[in-house]
């Protein structure tokens, strides 16, 4: 746990980490309520202050209300670099699962009209969207297709075939990162995803079917097109092998080319370069490759998705309601002492959050700001948040991603048995289909935080405001 006298509260849901007499670093700022701070552990403090020692750091290093330790940054980091001023890209600040992120679907559905056919919704489900660790869909490809997939993104899949032109309105970046180069991604990289396009992954990975339990913002509620009683999907997915394997390679090549300009860093996992160098250049290109290879299998997954409810459900519709990542690095501008400038903002188990008014939300959006979605964890619920007036300048447009792991996998596995959870959540009507006993086990609710508290303090810290509350009804896991 946290010790939380070690912090300066600034108020009820943010603290600063004071500096010791002669520390050589930026502010450390921490959002949070106390009963969220004293479930972290002390890592978390320890990787937040190693990150406000990088050189360019515009502005404090931060950790959101969900943040847990992770691999170089925390998980809920976010800090932004000005490549002007000698700003460094670290892929520890982005993390390995390069742009997982959730689909959240919008169904014409209400809870009534599927609740007869739960346990068929969950079965064609588990046999239609593959999940589990190394798990192949019925795609593969050849590397030159798959450098396809890397350049194009959503775009790509919708020329397959896989989705609805107008889904990529509401997928960040329209479904395509700009500046991807396949080139840069190693070929043992591209060989782990030529079969895992249109998978779901394993750990906290998921497909979960949703019903709105609760609305807290009508207006922001209408524009998204939810009302209480509907039916939503989130799928929670990433870049999968393929991601996973440019933040391994691009780890290695980061620490020696680190070495090799005499950049002093806290910790070798924060291994780093200057965006403008060529490392870091080259880091850039393969990292929007995997955030174009995360959005593409999303897209696919919602294909699948949509298959299967059309078989079971006739005349249903699913429409994309939004598509966010959280972990990425992403140049955008923002405001800073008044003046426009041009931030490269790493988001590692964190939300982009642009509040309303924002030039790149979707039009049918931009009155009330991004959706962001907190997912819960398997048999909590969670939430959709919209970005608040407030949230560019208290955290660079970032909020929450999700409920954030309160202990390890370990602990977890350590303290519940697959099967004991499995019947626990069958009793409370959620339905569970996973091909793994123990990564049940290590994702029992209990393992996270509180999502509730997580999403009330994301409001209160004004860094997007709740929009609605969904519980899971069906849980596909990897």
């Amino acid at each position: 746990m946290m010790n939380i006298q070690q912090l300066e509260q600034i108020n009820a849901y943010s603290w600063r980490l004071p500096r010791l007499f002669d520390e050589k670093r930026s502010e450390v700022l921490l959002y949070g309520s106390e009963v969220l701070l004293e479930t972290m552990d002390d890592k978390v403090l320890e990787q937040i202050r190693n990150v406000a020692m990088l050189p360019g750091l515009v502005g404090p290093a931060m950790t959101m209300p969900d943040a847990h330790w992770g691999y170089g940054f925390p998980i809920g980091g976010v800090a932004a670099f000005d490549a002007e001023q000698g700003g460094i890209i670290s892929a520890g600040g982005v993390g390995f699962d390069i742009s997982c992120g959730i689909r959240c679907l919008r169904t014409n559905l209400r809870v009534h009209e599927i609740e007869d056919d739960l346990e068929n919704l969950a079965d064609l489900l588990y046999a239609r969207i593959p999940a589990g660790l190394g798990t192949t869909g019925d795609l593969r490809l050849t590397v030159p297709e798959l450098d396809e997939v890397l350049r194009k993104g959503a775009k790509w899949a919708l020329k397959q075939g896989y989705g609805l032109p107008e889904d990529l309105a509401f997928i960040e970046e329209g479904g395509c990162m700009e500046n991807a180069e396949p080139d840069f991604v190693s070929d043992l990289a591209k060989k782990r995803q030529l079969g895992e396009m249109g998978t779901l992954g394993s750990g906290n990975h998921y497909l979960e079917v949703q019903v709105v339990e609760k609305i807290y913002d009508e207006e922001a509620a209408r524009a998204f097109g939810i009302s209480e009683g509907q039916i939503l999907i989130s799928i929670h997915c990433g870049s999968r092998g393929l991601g996973h394997q440019i933040g391994s390679d691009y780890m290695v090549i980061l620490a020696k080319e680190a070495r090799r300009l005499g950049i002093t860093i806290p910790d070798r996992e924060l291994a780093c370069v200057p965006i403008l160098s060529d490392a870091g250049q080259r880091y850039i290109g393969a990292m929007n490759a995997g955030i174009n290879c995360a959005l593409a299998n999303r897209q696919i997954l919602t294909h699948l998705t949509r298959e299967v409810f059309g078989i079971l459900f006739t005349g249903s519709s699913v429409d994309t309601l939004y598509d966010v990542s959280h972990n990425t690095c992403k140049k955008e501008r923002h405001i800073v002492d008044g003046k426009a400038r041009d931030l490269w903002v790493h988001r590692k188990g964190a939300t982009r959050a642009f509040g309303p008014g924002h030039r790149q939300l979707p039009p049918e959006y931009r009155s009330v700001g991004q959706p962001v979605i907190i997912g819960g964890s398997m048999g909590t619920g969670s939430y959709i948040l919209a970005g608040s007036d407030t949230s560019e300048a208290r955290s660079f447009a970032s909020a929450s991603h999700g409920a954030g792991r309160a202990m390890s996998r370990h602990q977890a596995k350590k303290r519940w048995s697959g099967r004991e959870v499995l019947d626990r959540l069958k009793g409370e009507g959620i339905l569970i289909r996973s091909d793994s006993m123990r990564g049940i086990s290590e994702e029992a609710p209990e393992a996270y935080k509180d999502v509730d508290e997580v999403a009330k303090v994301t409001e209160e810290a004004g860094l997007a405001r709740r929009v609605a509350f969904l519980s899971p009804k069906v849980c596909i896991k990897g």
